[in-house]
């Protein structure tokens, strides 16, 4: 039996995406995939895959449910993934058959093309999906998943180009969204992020072979040097230990994803040449300056508020305390039995620490609030164990528009900031307050200036904005309306 994928914690959290990895140039290429799919697995946990090229085995995939840990680890799998080129991906289901991943949705995704086979797997969502599924089907494509990165495979099939790089190229010129690819053929490897680079990709190096991953994390744990990241709009095409670039699309300024900073990417990871683990904790400083209370402990809801509750106790000389401890064998995969199980809810993942909290004034620090149903569990927790306050800091602005660029989240009118003002999320949760940064505050943390200012950099913002960078054309023809013009 298939445990249920989810968990009544995770269900008012954003859900992140996908990670992709790929290595050339060493040998078992598929061992090291393994590692650094391990290493990304926060981005996707449903399902993962890996495929392989050997000259004489040719390519090999397997794909299944689950964690890495449990499936590419066994010495049966990965024999049948021999050879030097290899590409992985674990998955969380933002496009497709969500909450109900089908073995044919998992990537990678082959196909056997006349110029040659090649595999690719993607992190992102295409906007226009759903126009270019209909299209393709129109004119016989036939389709075997539910993922829109399919599409990727019956565009490069309609190509005329001569070599699978160009082909890419083409298939890539004609989605609208958010991208970062990496691709394989018997000879090359292959990595591509969208104009605005919405999604990351990084390059490393280790001996002669080098590596393409979501983040540099999944780089340390297979001791891989970091070289740089691969830059908005940029092919990469490594090849004969060799990297050559090009520039397929029209130039466009940077956009990248603000939420990769503030949950979805590890704190161990560099961005853009910044620390994650930084800028989470900076977020927490602005926090104490925009929003101080008196209090007599700060507390992280762990894991993800906890740098922000450190960057937050500095600033504001509160005392720094655990007074929510985080079972950490819960996992995402946990098989809830009973009905009686199941409505325990937040208590079979987050504990209080009883002798901590009593009688104190405490400032939880979460990174987020979606529909807030998690929020109101935690502070009940908190109120039970004898607190006699309870304020809420949120390491990120108020999530209020849904993202349509690889990130799965409720719809509008299920976001709870985008139907309450602050002081009604305030009086919903049950908390004597409750505060965000701002998106000043946030991009300020990011080392930007400010979000306003048009000369400064830019992030893609759009789930606390509602300024899409690309207007999500499959959305707005079921009827999404878009933010209106200031």
């Amino acid at each position: 039996m298939r445990p249920f994928l989810s968990h009544p914690f995770d269900d008012d959290k954003l859900k992140e995406e996908c990670g992709i990895y790929g290595v050339i140039g060493l040998a078992d290429a598929a061992n090291f995939v393994a590692l650094g799919l391990h290493a990304l697995q926060h981005r996707g946990q449903e399902a993962g895959g890996i495929v392989s090229y050997d000259p004489t085995d040719g390519f090999n995939s397997a794909r299944r449910f689950g964690y890495v840990r449990d499936n590419f680890t066994k010495p049966d799998v990965m024999a049948t993934l021999p050879g030097d080129l290899a590409i992985g991906h674990v998955r969380y289901s933002t496009a497709g058959s969500k909450g109900h991943t089908a073995i044919r949705d998992v990537q990678p995704f082959f196909g056997e093309f006349a110029i040659g086979g090649c595999a690719i797997a993607h992190n992102g969502n295409l906007t226009n999906a759903t126009q270019l599924r209909r299209q393709l089907i129109e004119r016989g494509a036939i389709f075997q998943s539910s993922s829109d990165s399919e599409c990727i495979i019956h565009l490069m099939a309609r190509s005329m180009q001569k070599t699978l790089a160009e082909r890419i190229k083409d298939a890539l010129r004609a989605v609208e969204g958010a991208f970062s690819v990496i691709a394989m053929t018997r000879t090359k490897l292959i990595g591509v992020r969208d104009p605005l680079g919405v999604r990351p990709l990084v390059i490393g190096r280790l001996a002669e072979g080098w590596v393409l991953s979501s983040e540099t994390c999944a780089l340390d744990i297979i001791g891989a040097e970091y070289v740089r990241d691969v830059e908005p709009g940029e092919m990469v095409v490594i090849e004969a230990g060799a990297l050559t670039s090009s520039r397929p699309f029209v130039q466009a300024a940077s956009r990248f994803c603000i939420f990769e900073q503030v949950y979805f990417s590890r704190p161990d990871s560099i961005i853009g040449g910044r620390s994650v683990y930084e800028t989470r904790r900076q977020i927490g400083v602005e926090l104490a300056r925009e929003a101080p209370v008196e209090a007599d402990l700060v507390c992280p809801v762990p894991d993800s508020g906890t740098p922000a509750a450190i960057g937050y106790a500095f600033e504001s000389g509160i005392p720094y305390g655990m007074g929510i401890i985080r079972n950490q064998y819960m996992g995402r995969t946990f098989i809830e039995p009973t009905e009686h199980i199941r409505n325990m809810g937040v208590r079979l993942k987050l504990n209080v620490n009883r002798a901590l909290i009593r009688g104190k004034r405490v400032i939880l620090v979460d990174d987020s609030v979606v529909r807030g149903t998690t929020s109101r569990k935690i502070k009940d927790m908190i109120l039970d164990a004898g607190a006699a306050e309870v304020h809420f800091r949120i390491a990120s602005p108020p999530t209020a528009w849904p993202c349509f660029y690889g990130v799965d989240t409720p719809e509008r009118s299920k976001l709870l900031a985008a139907t309450m003002s602050e002081d009604e999320m305030r009086d919903w949760i049950g908390v004597d307050s409750l505060k965000f940064v701002s998106l000043d505050g946030l991009y300020r943390a990011a080392g930007v200036p400010s979000g306003r200012d048009p000369r400064s950099p830019r992030f893609c913002d759009a789930c606390f904005s509602g300024d899409y960078p690309v207007a999500p054309s499959d959305k707005i023809a079921e009827g999404f309306q878009m933010k209106a013009a200031e």
